[in-house]
């Protein structure tokens, strides 16, 4: 599904998918492994607190959806104004198309 929006991402904006979108892309894939660290660990420090897992998925999902948010804020304004730079705005509109998907 991921591939849909970045390739959504590309079409729209009339970019190739060439060198610097596919390190856009390995980026992207790092970010989003980064969130679900982030995500497991918490499940698991609730986990630890109360049994229930399904209570423990849906407390860890409210107190980390904030940081995660900010996170994908953060890497979707930091790459806004590669989207000018000739070399790089095809990494940027990958790292934001997709961004924009998996932050929802």
């Amino acid at each position: 599904m991921l591939n849909l929006w970045v390739t959504a991402g590309l079409l729209a904006s009339g970019l190739p998918f060439g060198f610097t979108a596919l390190l856009g892309f390995l980026s992207l894939s790092g970010m989003l492994m980064k969130n679900a660290i982030v995500l497991v660990e918490e499940i698991d420090l609730q986990l630890a607190e109360a049994p229930d897992k399904l209570q423990a998925i849906v407390q860890a999902s409210v107190s980390r959806i904030r940081p995660v948010i900010r996170s994908g804020i953060n890497h979707y304004s930091g790459m806004l104004p590669l989207i000018w730079d000739a070399f790089f705005n095809s990494m940027a509109v990958t790292i934001m198309a997709g961004l924009a998907f998996a932050t929802i």
